[in-house]
């Protein structure tokens, strides 16, 4: 019998939140779904047909893309421009440095391929490390970012000595409907969830500040300190809930869907 039988699972994810609800029926769970953001694409063309007039003028020494919503987004917005193909073939000619398997993945289907890439768990450190034997003084570096601007990579690369070209593709929006969250710090503080998983550092700051206008962030903190089970992909999300005062009790050896489901079970077994 799976671990997650009977157990009722509150899941925060809104882009893939369809998937990781499914894995976790199939395993036996009960899932209340509560996204705690939604991603909005953002009107970028102006920047994007700015970095390919750099890379043809070979401007940019480096870039650097941190997910593969951040990668769809740039090809997406260089398509409204016609000038897909055009950008694919820059950045096949260029130094691509990839965080993690996402933007990896996207970067292959278009033929692109990254030359400089992360161990896991895939972290700004991790990146920053990668690029240690990299010399960017006096370098520009095309800078991608995903729902919000990291500012500490930015400040990081810019110690080194590079110049940044940053473009955000999208950002971290609230969801349109705040109900299902509401319901969820509710059922939580009650004692009516076993588990809550967090997929991402915005999800639990999110949560937080919904819990704080509903003045039960007091509440919701020991809730999931003292009657729920708190499991939490990769150590900035896992940092995020220790600086709301949170320590996760489940943390997949890996970050990715499937090796937190198989923590979920291996913990309840």
């Amino acid at each position: 019998m799976s671990g997650l039988t009977g157990k009722r699972i509150a899941i925060l994810e809104a882009r893939m939140s369809s998937e990781l609800a499914n894995l976790m029926q199939r395993h036996g769970g009960a899932v209340l779904q509560a996204p705690a953001l939604k991603e909005a694409n953002v009107d970028a063309l102006a920047e994007v047909n700015e970095l390919i007039e750099r890379l043809q003028n070979q401007a940019i020494a480096y870039v650097v893309v941190q997910t593969g919503v951040g990668v769809s987004g740039l090809l997406n917005e260089a398509e409204k421009l016609h000038r897909k193909e055009e950008l694919i073939a820059l950045l096949q000619a260029s130094t691509v440095i990839a965080r993690g398997p996402k933007p990896l993945a996207v970067l292959s289907r278009n033929g692109i391929k990254a030359q400089v890439v992360t161990n896991e768990p895939h972290t700004t450190a991790d990146l920053l490390t990668a690029c240690d034997t990299i010399e960017f003084t006096g370098q520009t570096v095309a800078l991608l970012h995903y729902g919000e601007r990291n500012a500490q990579l930015a400040a990081a690369l810019q110690t080194r000595g590079a110049t940044l070209f940053e473009l955000c593709l999208y950002e971290w929006q609230w969801p349109e409907n705040l109900a299902p969250l509401q319901t969820m710090i509710a059922e939580t503080i009650a004692g009516h969830v076993d588990v809550v998983a967090f997929t991402s550092q915005i999800q639990a700051r999110h949560l937080f500040q919904v819990a704080d206008e509903l003045g039960k962030a007091d509440e919701l903190r020991q809730a999931l300190q003292t009657k729920t089970t708190v499991a939490s992909i990769g150590p900035t999300c896992s940092e995020a809930l220790r600086t709301l005062g949170i320590v996760p009790h489940i943390e997949p050896e890996h970050p990715k869907m499937g090796f937190l489901v198989i923590a979920m079970q291996e913990y309840f077994a």
